[in-house]
């Protein structure tokens, strides 16, 4: 692929200040007689289906529905009626148990609701519940398939092969007490065992309840008939990889390669780093604070977060066979030997000591920080002294700052199993916001995401031991935005690591305990070993600061502002991790990964069909800026999906004792198919005199996604919009609209920020020749 240097972009002349502006909803309309008898006869189906497939040697009867909603999802009232829910998907599909086949209560309501409009009433009985209700039926044999057998082909009931071996993984849905789950896997087992299967493993927990089973592929098609199941599913594969090298010595490893001396520098805040033999030559000094610390890492975090910070994935190099570095690294240690802050020392002080001697000694711009107080949360859209520091250093300075998300051990005790059943419900709890500092404004917060499931070689053949994730979906420990006013938060998510759960110890292991579940960097004492393991938020912080630092490679003359909009231009959202969290609501992925994974050969560089054009600027508060914005005709005509995304950086001044934090805001608006005069006296003061400002018609108005209510509540903000059709009607130019708005901070007087625009067609076409001409002929 071609890589061109960015384009500018252009800035319209005039300078004006801008103008300033002064729950599921109701059920379906249905035809109350018609749908209670289509759900009716829905139900008697279902049932006798179910009635018919049952087999009395093999389980007790229950009634396993799966009931498609319309609206809210109602749990409370199918409680009310004798079934309980399930399970729920992002399609508005819910799976309801019910011990008998009988459902009066459910039945009356529907014929009740079937009897119209009574007198003196406005609506039929139930209609809330019964109209939102749009389907029942059963859940089909092949619904219980699980994934990974559905990947490796087996999609229906008769890919199963009769007089072929599968070793299977069974679930129970959770349908009460352990003991009527564990006389339901008894049953089970028991019917398989007849009939020439194995009993390999079983575990039974207070929700979990799993049995492996090796059978012929005439008993995995039996199995799937059964109401009781869950699902059935090959085991989970083990991730080898995560482990492979972490015994490897010196001697094992590949040369390291020279790092250029005017290479960026990453400034660790943490807990020192030491001399380890793969990184020695490049760290290019530490400090402590206070001083009688001393800078050597006896904790081992720093070693570790360091190592990301250089290297990036360091698992990957070693499997290629290489080991390049990609930034130099200086050290601040200010936590100490057990993991804590010197008792007499405010956290706010320490960090501005920490961070300004740095940037002062060594003329750092990069930092990481991934420490955190778990003990004080985001709540009210509020934040401590601890985030106005950082977020007030990040404007003083011109740096940028890197914070983690922090972690959360997602259940304990007795409830330990729901790490896995409840998974990923419990990231959106309200105990999973964001610890201090992590809901800042101004600094960059990571979230993480899992590398794969975790598993080793030797928990394969324990059914215990089971998966939380797979591959890029969010890691189990990760906390959850909004940040401060309800800001995008956390910005990024990287690779993090996992947690899986041991059904035999009732825990739950990460990286320090299960290599494959963890990262993999230096580890602090490298005499005993090179490389260590571990799982957190802590490790995908510095993996984003690793490709900032790729950035400023690339523009060492870069404002942070400019790097922040880099990053949030390449950044997309791990497919997986949508996926999972679709069922959560639309905000889930953006309180779990913000704008999604960082891309540094996105952000670095155009290429043929997609060209980024960038300024750096200010404005002065309450004004505005117009920006072409060049199209190119390949782009206006050709077929397929194209897009167009514009990103926001600034780093307004904060005060945490507000609650309007930030003291300026900023926005932009797209703006297409009229002349920049009319926008510019749309959006310009006007005086007392004057007429009023000429409307535009919402056509002009591209309708970027996020919208501004959701995108400037945040100083990092970015936004798109696709096209699939001819849009040459609009003209061979764009307009960017950048507006300033003064706050509490009105004796600030400009604001900086950097913007950029992305120009994309899925086809390969030469956009950037063709925009490259454009602006060359316009300068």
């Amino acid at each position: 692929m071609a890589r061109y240097d960015h384009l500018q972009l252009l800035r319209l002349p005039e300078r004006l200040p801008r103008r300033k502006n002064g729950g599921g909803g109701p059920p379906p309309h249905r035809n109350p007689r018609g749908h209670s008898d289509r759900l009716g006869r829905e139900l008697g189906q279902a049932v006798a289906a179910q009635r018919q497939r049952r087999r009395p040697d093999v389980v007790d009867p229950s009634l396993i529905l799966r009931v498609k909603m319309s609206g809210p999802l109602l749990e409370e009232e199918w409680n009310r009626v004798g079934l309980t829910v399930l399970s729920s998907d992002e399609d508005r599909t819910l799976v309801l148990f019910s011990s008998n086949d009988e459902l009066t209560e459910f039945q009356r309501k529907l014929d009740a609701y079937g009897r119209g409009v009574q007198p003196g009433r406005q609506n039929p009985a139930f209609s809330s519940f019964i109209a939102n209700v749009e389907t029942i039926a059963e859940v089909a044999p092949r619904d219980r398939i699980g994934m990974r057998a559905r990947q490796a082909g087996l999609v229906d009931v008769d890919d199963f092969q009769v007089g072929e071996a599968y070793t299977v993984d069974i679930e129970l849905w959770d349908l009460g007490t352990r003991a009527l789950r564990e006389r339901k896997i008894d049953d089970i087992v028991r019917y398989a065992e007849a009939r020439g299967a194995e009993e390999l493993d079983r575990h039974i927990g207070p929700n979990l309840t799993l049995v492996r089973l090796q059978c012929d592929g005439a008993i995995a098609r039996t199995l799937l008939s059964i109401e009781e199941i869950a699902e059935v599913d090959l085991p989970p594969e083990p991730d080898l990889l995560a482990a492979q090298h972490i015994d490897d010595s010196l001697r094992d490893v590949p040369d390291v390669e020279e790092l250029d001396e005017n290479a960026p520098l990453i400034g660790i805040i943490d807990s020192g780093i030491n001399d380890h033999p793969l990184i020695e030559d490049i760290i290019v000094g530490s400090i402590a604070v206070p001083d009688t610390m001393g800078t050597a890492d006896d904790h081992g975090h720093g070693t570790f977060v360091g190592g990301i910070a250089t290297f990036g994935d360091l698992r990957a190099q070693l499997g290629a066979g290489e080991l390049v570095r990609h930034a130099r690294l200086c050290s601040a240690k200010v936590i100490d030997h057990t993991g804590n802050f010197p008792n007499r020392r405010l956290t706010p002080k320490l960090m501005r000591e920490a961070i300004t001697g740095l940037h002062e000694r060594f003329g750092c711009r990069i930092f990481v920080i991934s420490l955190g107080d778990r003990t004080k949360v985001v709540e009210g859209g509020k934040v401590g002294p601890w985030a106005q520091t950082l977020d007030e250093l990040v404007r003083e300075l011109d740096i940028v700052i890197i914070v983690a998300a922090g972690n959360r051990q997602p259940r304990r005790g007795m409830r330990i199993e729901e790490s896995v059943t409840q998974y990923p419900d419990y990231l959106m709890e309200p105990e999973n916001r964001l610890c201090e500092p992590a809901g800042g404004m101004n600094i960059i917060t990571v979230g993480s995401v899992a590398h794969g499931n975790g598993l080793s070689a030797r928990a394969q053949d324990n059914v215990g031991v089971r998966p939380i994730t797979e591959a890029y979906e969010p890691s189990p420990f990760s906390r959850a935005g909004p940040g401060v006013r309800g800001a995008i938060k956390p910005d990024f998510t990287d690779i993090g690591g996992t947690l899986i759960y041991n059904g035999p110890t009732a825990s739950l292991q990460g990286g320090e305990v299960r290599p494959e579940a963890g990262v993999m960097s230096l580890h602090y004492r490298p005499v005993d070993r090179l490389f260590a393991a571990r799982s957190g938020t802590s490790h995908a912080a510095p993996l984003v600061a690793f490709k900032a630092s790729r950035i400023l490679a690339r523009f060492p003359d870069a404002s942070a502002n400019l790097i922040r909009a880099l990053l949030v231009t390449s950044a997309v959202a791990p497919p997986e991790s949508v996926r999972r969290l679709a069922s959560l609501g639309d905000t889930a992925g953006r309180a779990l990964f913000g704008h999604g994974r960082v891309d540094p050969e996105r952000a670095a560089f155009s290429d043929d069909s997609r060209v980024i054009l960038y300024a750096e600027d200010e404005l002065a508060l309450d004004h505005f800026a117009v920006y072409q914005i060049p199209i190119p005709e390949l782009f206006q005509t050709e077929r397929g999906r194209r897009t167009i995304r514009v990103s926001l950086a600034f780093d307004p001044p904060v005060r945490h004792s507000r609650l309007d934090y930030n003291g300026v805001s900023m926005g932009f608006r797209l703006i297409r198919g009229c002349e920049p005069d009319m926008i510019f006296e749309h959006f310009r003061r006007r005086t007392a005199d004057e007429a009023p400002f000429p409307e535009m018609e919402a056509r002009y108005d591209c309708k970027l996604l996020p919208s501004s209510t959701v995108r400037e509540k945040s100083s990092l903000q970015s936004a798109s919009i696709s096209f699939s059709r001819n849009i040459r009607g609009y003209g061979d130019n764009y307009y960017l609209v950048v507006r300033c708005a003064g706050g509490w901070a009105g004796d600030e007087g400009h604001q900086s920020f950097a913007v950029t625009v992305e120009i994309s067609h899925e086809a390969e076409l030469p956009l950037y020749e063709r925009l490259r001409q454009r602006i060359r002929v316009r300068a």
